[in-house]
């Protein structure tokens, strides 16, 4: 228990500084801020649940005194809650019935862990839920929002300027339509890539308490598209509940582009090469952003047609061993 405790500080305090580090307007402290969930995670998967809320609270408690409660409150749910909250997911498992294998030799039962594409929706619902929030701060009505949005684009932009040129304007404008979806994407991404992070780096250390999970079958529940159809519905309302249904779109995009990577690693399966072709589609992604609609495309693709399964129907079994 003195260990759980010790790691539990431990990540707690690092967790905290990463977060606390955006203040001193480095630019290093953007990344370290994006990261600031990955002790909490790698504690959570390391040494359990029990440690990564042990080190949110305590992080959460020291950022409150130091620099107040709205600062807690905003480490406890970009940071404190979702890495502890994914850490307990990814090791969640149960039992699989029928599959306790042989009692004669004492194997220990099939263990089902909890599917991977149903946390993709809760780092999607903490991305929606943190998006949210922060724009709520900023005002309840669209036009409130916009505004803020808006006013603080504009000093940001044309600093040194008496008058902002017409350009800035212009770029302000998109600025604020795309910026609330550009911090759910962010956020979706971070989250995502934290929790890979954390389960490579406790694997490597032999701390990593469930066997590393197959990506390549990666799949969102059913329902998921249907709920991606009525956001993007709404999203034509206008008003706060069309902001809302367009966060919930862009995070519901990125969960099937995310799919889509998933679907591209298992139809890439026979390609010579591989691993060089894969490492190109990524390096473009990342540089250029705009690819990531083919990744979604074939998220959609492969939830509506099953392209992955009918991929691997037509594989030839594999060679016996000999």
């Amino acid at each position: 228990m003195i260990g759980i405790f010790t790691v539990a500080l431990a990540a707690g305090a690092a967790s905290a500084l990463m977060f606390a580090s955006i203040s001193s307007g480095a630019l290093i402290s953007i990344l370290l801020f994006y990261l600031a969930s990955l002790p909490i995670m790698v504690a959570a998967l390391g040494w359990g649940p029990l440690a990564a809320a042990i080190g949110g609270v305590g992080a959460a408690s020291v950022l409150g005194t130091l620099f107040g409660l709205p600062y807690s409150i905003a480490f406890a749910m970009m940071v404190a809650v979702p890495g502890w909250w994914l850490g307990h997911l990814a090791l969640l498992g149960r039992p699989v019935a029928g599959a306790a294998g042989d009692s004669a030799k004492q194997q220990p039962p099939a263990i089902e862990w909890y599917p991977v594409g149903r946390i993709l929706l809760w780092i999607a619902a903490f991305a929606i839920v943190t998006t949210t929030a922060a724009l709520l701060t900023l005002g309840t009505d669209t036009d409130t929002i916009t505004g803020t949005l808006r006013r603080g684009l504009l000093k940001m932009l044309s600093a040194g300027e008496a008058q902002p040129s017409g350009d800035i304007e212009r770029l302000v404008d998109a600025l604020v339509i795309f910026a609330p979806l550009a911090a759910t994407v962010i956020s979706m991404v971070t989250l995502t890539l934290n929790l890979w992070l954390a389960g490579k780096i406790t694997q490597t250390s032999g701390r990593l308490n469930r066997p590393w999970p197959d990506f390549r079958t990666t799949a969102l529940p059913a329902v998921t598209l249907v709920a991606l159809l009525a956001a993007v519905a709404v999203s034509f309302i206008g008003g706060m509940l069309a902001l809302l249904a367009q966060i919930v779109t862009a995070a519901l995009v990125i969960a099937y582009a995310l799919v889509g990577f998933a679907v591209l690693h298992t139809l890439t399966l026979s390609l010579t090469n591989r691993g060089f072709w894969l490492s190109g589609i990524y390096a473009v992604v990342v540089m250029f952003g705009w690819p990531i609609v083919a990744m979604f495309a074939l998220g959609i693709a492969d939830a509506v047609f099953g392209l992955r399964q009918r991929y691997l129907q037509t594989r030839p079994p594999p060679l016996p061993a000999a």
